[in-house]
């Protein structure tokens, strides 16, 4: 699958070497609420993906898109392409991978929220086709979920944000097949095919432990319940024995 919807930008050659860091020194996130959405969204898209070895999923890392200009980088807080590499990297550099990021989700802060805003011409221009922002603390974006899409020419448009009952918000992800859902506050991302929820690393660990327990404790039940049937088997065969004996005495006896 293709990421970009526009040219490929032509970088000019370096003159010398150049080192690109591998981080900016900035933290991750400022606190819980941008970290607690940031972290299931890089871990619940790298579950969705696993199989797919060509599709790289990633978050708060620096890429680079200006070949000999190390200060012309940007740290989506969440980001997938398609069409590269899935292995873990230390930086991307966009004109060594070919590809452009697809689709980024910034979860907004309040040192952030300008940036994130600004960054819509900067996504635009590397042709990132989606583009969703959300604001964890209601304090910036109404409605605190918002996405653009490019268009056929390039151009970003807005991406419709309705609303479901219990005044959950949702925006469609053609990029990902998936739906960006704020409930009670909290983003989720929904399939709307499976029609549930993706699931983080530590909520698919739980899941399928309490599947592994489900599976145990039936097939505990269906032990129990073989022995059960065994059991009575034998009580009634035993039972039909003794009626036997029981009738061969009586006829000996003569009644």
């Amino acid at each position: 699958m293709s990421s970009n919807m526009l040219a490929k930008t032509v970088y000019p050659e370096p003159e010398d070497d150049v080192f690109y860091p591998d981080t900016d020194g900035k933290p991750m996130a400022e606190s819980d609420f941008q970290r607690n959405p940031l972290i299931y969204c890089v871990e619940a898209l790298k579950e969705r993906f696993r199989a797919d070895p060509d599709i790289y999923v990633s978050g708060n890392l620096l890429i680079y898109y200006e070949k000999g200009n190390p200060f012309k980088s940007v740290a989506p807080d969440v980001f997938v392409i398609f069409g590269v590499s899935g292995h873990d990297r230390s930086s991307y550099k966009i004109w060594e991978e070919g590809e452009s990021p697809d689709v980024v989700i910034e979860i907004i802060s309040e040192s952030t929220w300008k940036k994130d805003q600004n960054n819509v011409s900067l996504y635009r221009k590397l042709g990132v086709r989606e583009y969703f922002m959300f604001d964890p603390l209601d304090r910036h974006l109404d409605p605190v979920l918002q996405g653009y899409r490019l268009d056929r020419i390039g151009r970003y448009q807005q991406i419709h944000v309705g609303k479901l009952p219990d005044d959950i918000l949702r925006a469609d992800s053609i990029g990902l097949g998936l739906e960006l859902r704020v409930e009670s506050g909290r983003l989720r991302l929904y399939d709307p095919e499976l029609r549930e929820y993706l699931l983080d690393y530590s909520e698919e660990r739980q899941t399928r432990l309490w599947e592994r327990a489900r599976a145990e404790n039936e097939n505990r039940r269906a032990e129990t319940e073989k022995r059960r049937a065994e059991s009575e088997k034998r009580r009634a065969e035993k039972a039909e024995e003794k009626i036997r004996q029981l009738r061969a005495r009586l006829r000996a006896l003569g009644h």
